[in-house]
């Protein structure tokens, strides 16, 4: 075994004793609020970060991002204030690809249940969005009430943009002319600075759900397909075998593969 390099006048150090469950689950807890993948996890799909296209699609996690440039995102410190925050994680500055780095830039989105596109955004912190009568943005209420309530709509300029319009009809926009950027909830009208692009967790968006639940029930050996045939399969076999899985005329498929005295 290797042992650790020691330096000349150097104190050794004391016989180990074996640290407590809690000792070492104090040393692995983060020390900091920022996201960070751990390096001996393998990425999982679910977890990647997507554009919403639809109302239908927001849900769970999500990340607001404003039309700035440079570009920013919505997010709220630990006392409630709102502001715009720098967005780090983005590949080739692409707008459609960031995604958060601090937990204060993660909202979770939750339809008011029998609307038609009203929603709630709890920040990191357990509280809620809200914008008052002056336009001024906050997270500091644990209730919900009209003014932590948002209604949005796609963009009719912006393809795959949002906008988001507060309970008194007014829109949530950034002065992006100020440094940092101030986003307030009183414009009247819908400008490009209203245009918000919400990025949120592939696993909440319906769309990937399908795909995953089609990957499931493609996914299935050579063994457990011939063993349900009772025979050895061709290459081809097995690919048609799998593509009706995924298809769903599975059953029908596995009639026309099994030997002619099976299906009698």
């Amino acid at each position: 075994m290797v042992k650790a390099l020691t330096f000349k006048g150097e104190k050794k150090p004391s016989k180990k004793r074996k640290r407590t469950a809690n000792e070492a689950q104090d040393d692995a807890a983060p020390t900091s609020k920022q996201l960070v993948p751990a390096a001996d996890e393998a990425p999982d799909d679910d977890d990647n970060w997507v554009s919403a296209d639809a109302l239908s699609d927001i849900s769970g996690p999500v990340m607001l991002v404003l039309p700035t440039d440079p570009l920013t995102c919505l997010a709220t410190d630990a006392f409630g204030k709102v502001h715009a925050s720098p967005v780090e994680n983005m590949v080739e500055d692409a707008p459609s690809t960031a995604e958060p780095h601090l937990v204060s830039q993660v909202w979770i989105a939750t339809r008011v249940v029998g609307s038609d596109g009203d929603f709630t955004f709890k920040g990191h912190h357990g509280r809620y969005l809200g914008c008052d009568q002056y336009g001024i943005c906050s997270a500091t209420r644990e209730a919900i009430s009209p003014e932590e309530t948002f209604r949005c709509s796609p963009s009719e300029a912006e393809a795959g943009m949002f906008d988001i319009r507060t309970g008194r009809s007014t829109y949530f926009a950034v002065d992006d002319e100020k440094s940092p950027p101030e986003v307030r909830g009183d414009a009247a009208e819908v400008g490009d600075a209203a245009h918000i692009r919400i990025r949120m967790q592939a696993r909440f968006k319906p769309k990937h759900k399908v795909e995953k639940a089609e990957k499931v029930r493609a996914k299935i050996s050579r063994k457990e397909l011939e063993d349900e045939v009772g025979r050895r399969l061709e290459d081809d076999e097995v690919k048609r075998l799998k593509k009706a899985r995924r298809e769903g005329d599975y059953h029908e498929v596995m009639l026309d593969v099994k030997p002619v005295n099976q299906n009698k």
